[in-house]
Parts: structure tokens; sequence; C-alpha cells
């Protein structure tokens, strides 16, 4: 413990007395001037605009004074803290945090790793929130630290709080990493308990996309950043962006370099360019954060589509992906968006705000928007209409690049008619229906979308579902098991009055054994007469005859046959003179 006469910054201090119950043992000493302090544990982390409530994973708090005495304080809401301090220089707070989740924005420690998102488990107070801290981590002296936190002698640093809870770190034995450099800043690449790297693809790959996203904004807003890769052996998909770093996780392992190595590319540029998009340019609701509520903003459609939409486009831009490669990655964005009916109840700037509500979980049946998708989706259609009218010479990315250059935004964050108004000033049109109709309206998206693909030279082609139960019943099952996630606005599911959590059990008195499909082939659907169990009690449902396919698929190619000026629209946007 730390000799509280002398403390000058705030301290923390962490250990894992016992992996096995994962609890992780935090010691923080903080320097007090006044009567009483208030402790705070954030509530939510950027990068998922939800509260989360990390405060669920506390234990055995307490708290001592400068001669290693227990003091008084209370607990003032679900995550704050009230500390009488008047007769003592410094306190020192002890607890324990339960670190069993390993994604890409959590904390977790077992047997052979440390893996701490601050934001996650480090109390704060608003008196020392701009002040400097100390870190030191108890940890075996064979393993490494992969972070972007300062070292000197064996404490870590960070200037403030804003930059330790930006500022995730790996421990481990088996941590290995390699470099790359991009006009003099360093990238580095680590990977945990990972086997069999081809490095050479890694590093080639991983310096295209990075040289391209600098190159298109001139300039790097850090010294250096670090990827730090999380490959479990489960299944995982998920990043999270820092200033300085990412953390990505992605999984299976043996999977991560064959079938999943597009995804490492694609959540990899997309983190990278979250360093501007958000990182850097941000709303001005969020600058600075408030960790202790919500950040409430309706932009999601920008500092998380447009990220979607140009993480991928830059794959192609940097020739690390084909066309056939990135066409292939934008149908997945047309197909979410057409398989999801709440496109025809709210906004995608309504659903940035209800993130903070579920926008994370399946919520209601058709209630809400991904401000991913949709975001995405409306991204591209305004890179369309900026580089129609600028007969190509401009793309989102140049509204990007001023957003990130403009002195007011840098300093204050931006607002809507901030990205309007540079949007227009580019194009030299009004965005005022766009914005209208689509950003803060649910006008169908379908009639801008194939203008958009006209425009480059593509083409959407709808085709049947292959499912049969999804073509013509309008019936999506889970997985694995027979229930119904989804059905389909007016199809024969909703006349006949199956309901999402519906087990289906048997088709015309017949069990079925993870043979739906089969059997919906075998009965050719005439007649078909389905036993379903709701709520512990079976019941039958007759399935009606509609003549209309439901759930279709969506495919994007390049048209065989394309005018000059689609041809240079195309290799504009694609930075690809052969297209």
């Amino acid at each position: 413990m730390p000799d509280n006469n002398l403390v000058k910054n705030v301290n923390f201090k962490l250990t894992v007395p016992n992996p096995n119950d994962q609890y992780l043992n935090i010691e923080c000493t903080i320097p007090t001037a006044q009567r009483e302090i208030e402790l705070q544990l954030p509530s939510w982390r950027p990068g998922r605009y939800e509260i989360t409530n990390f405060a669920k994973n506390i234990r055995g708090f307490k708290v001592l004074n400068d001669q290693n005495q227990a003091i008084q304080f209370h607990k003032n809401s679900k995550d704050s803290w009230i500390v009488s301090c008047k007769d003592t220089s410094a306190i020192t707070v002890k607890y324990q945090y339960y670190s069993n989740e390993l994604n890409a924005g959590s904390t977790f420690v077992s047997e052979d790793m440390l893996y701490v998102n601050p934001v996650n488990c480090f109390i704060y107070t608003e008196e020392h929130f701009n002040k400097s801290i100390e870190l030191e981590l108890n940890i075996d002296e064979k393993w490494q630290t992969a972070t972007s936190l300062s070292k000197k002698d064996e404490l870590f640093s960070a200037e403030s709080f804003d930059e330790l809870f930006d500022t995730p770190f790996i421990c481990a034995p088996t941590l290995t990493k390699e470099s790359y450099s991009v006009n003099g800043i360093t990238f580095y690449i680590w990977f945990n308990d990972l086997k069999n790297i081809p490095w050479e693809k890694v590093i080639t790959d991983f310096k295209k996309f990075t040289t391209k996203q600098i190159e298109d904004f001139g300039e790097f807003p850090s010294k250096s950043f670090h990827f730090l890769i999380h490959t479990p052996h489960f299944k995982a998909y998920h990043g999270v962006e820092h200033l300085k770093s990412t953390v990505i996780a992605l999984g299976p392992s043996y999977d991560v370099f064959k079938g999943l190595y597009s995804e490492l590319l694609g959540v990899s540029s997309h983190e990278l360019y979250h360093v501007w998009n958000v990182k850097s340019i941000r709303p001005k609701v969020m600058k600075p954060y408030s960790f202790r509520e919500e950040n409430y903003s309706r932009l999601g459609y920008i500092y998380e589509g447009i990220t979607t939409y140009l993480g991928d486009l830059y794959l192609l831009k940097s020739g690390v992906f084909s066309i056939t490669d990135y066409l292939k990655e934008l149908k997945v964005q047309f197909q979410r968006h057409f398989d999801n009916p709440a496109r025809f109840y709210t906004s995608v700037g309504d659903s940035s705000y209800d993130t903070w509500l579920d926008g994370y979980t399946a919520g209601a049946p058709g209630r809400k928007l991904s401000i991913y998708v949709e975001g995405c989706l409306l991204a591209f259609v305004t890179d369309y209409l900026l580089r129609k009218h600028t007969k190509n010479k401009y793309g989102i990315e140049e509204v990007m690049r001023r957003l990130y250059f403009d002195t007011k935004i840098s300093t204050h964050g931006f607002e809507e008619q901030d990205y309007q108004k540079m949007l227009e000033n580019i194009s030299g049109i009004s965005f005022q229906d766009f914005f209208d109709c689509y950003l803060n309206g649910n006008h169908s998206y379908e009639p801008i979308l194939q203008d958009a693909l006209d425009y480059f030279g593509l083409e959407m082609q709808i085709k049947d579902n292959p499912s049969i139960a999804e073509h013509a019943l309008g019936i999506k099952l889970q997985p694995i098991q027979s229930i119904i996630q989804s059905i389909a606005i007016g199809s024969p599911a909703e006349m006949c009055g199956l309901r999402i959590g519906d087990e289906i059990i048997g088709i015309n008195k017949i069990r079925l054994n993870k043979d739906f499909e089969k059997w919906l082939s075998y009965f050719n659907l005439n007649d078909i007469h389905l036993t379903i169990v709701r709520e512990q009690k079976i019941m039958e449902k007759k399935m009606p005859i509609v003549h209309r396919n439901y759930f279709q698929k969506y495919n994007i190619s390049v048209l065989n046959e394309k005018s000059s000026i689609q041809s240079k629209a195309l290799q504009c946007w694609a930075c690809d003179d052969s297209l």
C-alpha cells in the first residue's frame, strides 16, 4: 500500500489472488483536500451506447484513511459513493470486480490472462478527472503487456481519467506482436495465444488500408496505434474503438486466417477509421463524454453508419478487397435492411436515441433500426450524391476530412446542421429533403439505393430465398431449434396467427426431427397444418396459401455493360482504373 502521506496522484493497483473466482482486486489511493468526496463508477463505455451498469460486478467495497483505518461512507446511487474524508490526507478504496466476460469491451481474468478496460471497473472523482493517474500491475514478470499506456519503471501512467478510460490493456504470457510504419507512425498488431500467424500477409493488408485512410485525411491523430486482438476458441465478432488502440475479439481461433479473415480486415479497418470518426470528430453532446449518464445523440448514422460504410470501402480503395469482395459485404447491409420491417416505422436518427433503450438486444419485433446498417446505406447514397454533383471530384471522405480539420468542431464537437452544411457546401445542392425524408424520416430507401447503384454501374438482383419456410410461409427460425424468431408482414405465418417464440414441433400430424424443410417440400405446401408449442400449450395452425415470396435474397454486382459515365464513376469511387 502506498505511503498516503506522500500521495500526489491517483494510484491504482491491480492484483488477481485467485484467478479461478475471476475477481479482479482493485486498490485505489486518492489524495483528498476536502471534507467529503464522491466516488463514481462509469455507467457505460464509449463505443456501446447503452447503460451497462458496471457496478453490478463490484463486491467488498471499503474505504480506508491515511492511517489504514476504515472510514465512513455511504452509497449515493447505484454506482456512486460519498466518503467522509475531513481528517485524512488521502483515502484508499478497495473492492473486487467480477471479470468473467471476454469480448472487445469487457474486463476478464483467468490463470493465463489479465485483460482490463478501465472504463468498466475504475472509480473516479470529478476533482481528479483531469489529473494524472498511475497504475501498478501485480502480474508475473514473464508476462507481456499490450497497451498504449506510457510506462516508466514498473508504473503505467495516464494524463487523465479520460485517457485512462480510453486505454485498455492485455497482460499474458502468450502475447506476440509485429509492427509496420506509415508516415512515421508505428502501428502494432498484437495477438494472444494464436498459432501460425501469416504475418507477411497480415502486415501487407493492414498497411494498405491504413495508408489509404491516412492519405485521405492527411494526418493521423495519434503518434502510434495498437491493434489488440483476442482470438478466443469460441465464436466471436466484436471491436471497440479507442484513440490510440482498438480491441478486437474474433473467433474461433482456428478460422481467423481462413473463413474469418475478411471479417478480421473489416473490423480492423472499421475501428481504425473510428480514430477520426468519433474519437476525434465527435458530436457536441459527447464533447466531453459524461460517464455517469446517457449521452443522447441522433447522429449515430454518422459515427457508426459512415464508419461502417467507409471501413469496408477503404478495403476496396486500398486494393485489399476486389470489387467482388466489397460487394459481398455491401449486400449484407442491403439484406439486413430489407429483412427489417422496422424501416416502415422509425428513422435512423430516432434509432440513435434508442440504442440507449435496447439497441443491442433483439427487443420488440420490428420496432427498431440499426444505426450501423441504415447509417451505412445512407452514407452510400450520400457518397453517390456528392460524387454526382461534383463530377466525381469529392465523396463522403472529403466531408469527414473537412469536419476533422474544422477547429471549432475539433474543440466543441459538431451538430447535425454542421454535417448538413458541409454536405451542401461541397455538393452545391440542398440536402434538406434527404435529411427530412431519410435521416429523420422513414421514407423507403429503395428508390435512392437504386439511383446510387445505377450511378456506379452496379445492379441489385432479387432472388427467391432457398428456404421454403422463409420464402413461402414468411417464417425465420432460430438456427438450431425450430423456434420462430421472425415473421414477415402479410405472410401466411402472420395470417394464421403464429407468434415469435412459437416452437414448431410437427407438420400434418408428423413429429419433426430437424427436417422441417424436407417435409414442406414433400407436402408441396398443400394443406399445411403446423403443430406448435406456445406457453406450454400444444395447438394447431392451418397455413393459408398466398402466392407471394417473403425474405427474398439480395445480391449486388457490376453491370456487364456500363456507360462511360458509369465506368468513370466506378473507377473514381473504387480507386481502380481497371474497372
